[in-house]
C-alpha cells in the first residue's frame, strides 16, 4: 500500500515537510490566539519539553529501533546502501505515533493547550529533523553547522560494523551516550 511504503514518490516524500509545516503553523497560531497569557511560560516550557523529547526520541529510534530491531533495522539498511533514495517513515505512521504516543497522553494528563503545546514542540522538533536529514543528503552545506551535520551523518553511513553518530540533528545525544568516538570502535576492532 502506497501510504505505508518506505521509498516514496517525490509527492509523498515533500507531504511531511507540507503536512508538518502546516501543523507547526496551525498549532502555534493556535496557542496564540487560546493560551493564556497569564501563564506564558508554562507553553513555553511545554514546547521546550517537547523540543528536547524529540531530539532524545530522534537518537534512540535511530540508534536502538533502526539499528536493533528487525523489521526495522533491514528497512533503515536499505536507507544506508541507497543513502539519496526517497525513503523515510510513511506520513501516516508518524502521524499515528505523534497523535497516540503524544498528543493523546498529554491531553489525559492535561488540557488541551498543554496537549498542544507540547506536541508544537515535537512536531517542531520532527520536522526540523526531516529538513535536516534530507539537507545531509542531497543539499550544499554552505553554513558551518550543516557541514558538520553532514560530515556526522555521512560517518554514521559508512561505519556499518560499529554505528556510531545516531543524533541527525545534534551530536548532544551522541555525546551524552559515548556513540560519538570512532576511536573507540578502532580499540574494540584491535583487541580482537
Amino acid at each position: 500500500m502506497a501510504f505505508f511504503s518506505l521509498e516514496h514518490s517525490k509527492a509523498a516524500y515533500l507531504t511531511d515537510f507540507i503536512l508538518y509545516g502546516v501543523a507547526v503553523s496551525c498549532l502555534t497560531i493556535f496557542l496564540g490566539w487560546s493560551a493564556p497569557f497569564s501563564h506564558p511560560w508554562q507553553m513555553l516550557a511545554l514546547l521546550g519539553i517537547g523540543l528536547i523529547a524529540a531530539s532524545l526520541i530522534e537518537y534512540l529510534l535511530h540508534r536502538f529501533i533502526l539499528h536493533g530491531l528487525q523489521p526495522f533495522r533491514r528497512w533503515h539498511q536499505t536507507h544506508h546502501a541507497r543513502p539519496t533514495a526517497l525513503i523515510g517513515t510513511p506520513t501516516i505512521l508518524s502521524i499515528t505515533l505523534i497523535v497516540f504516543f503524544v498528543f493523546s497522553p498529554a491531553l489525559l494528563l492535561g488540557d488541551v493547550l498543554r496537549a498542544s503545546a507540547l506536541t508544537l514542540g515535537l512536531t517542531t522538533g520532527y520536522l526540523f529533523y526531516t529538513i535536516t536529514h534530507h539537507a545531509t543528503h542531497h543539499w550544499q552545506a554552505d553554513s558551518s553547522w550543516l557541514k558538520r551535520r553532514k560530515i556526522q551523518h555521512a560517518r554514521h553511513h559508512h561505519l556499518d560494523t560499529h554505528p556510531v553518530f545516531f543524533g541527525v540533528t545534534t551530536s548532544f545525544w551522541d555525546d551524552v551516550f559515548h556513540s560519538n568516538v570512532i576511536e573507540r570502535v578502532k580499540i574494540k576492532d584491535s583487541n580482537k
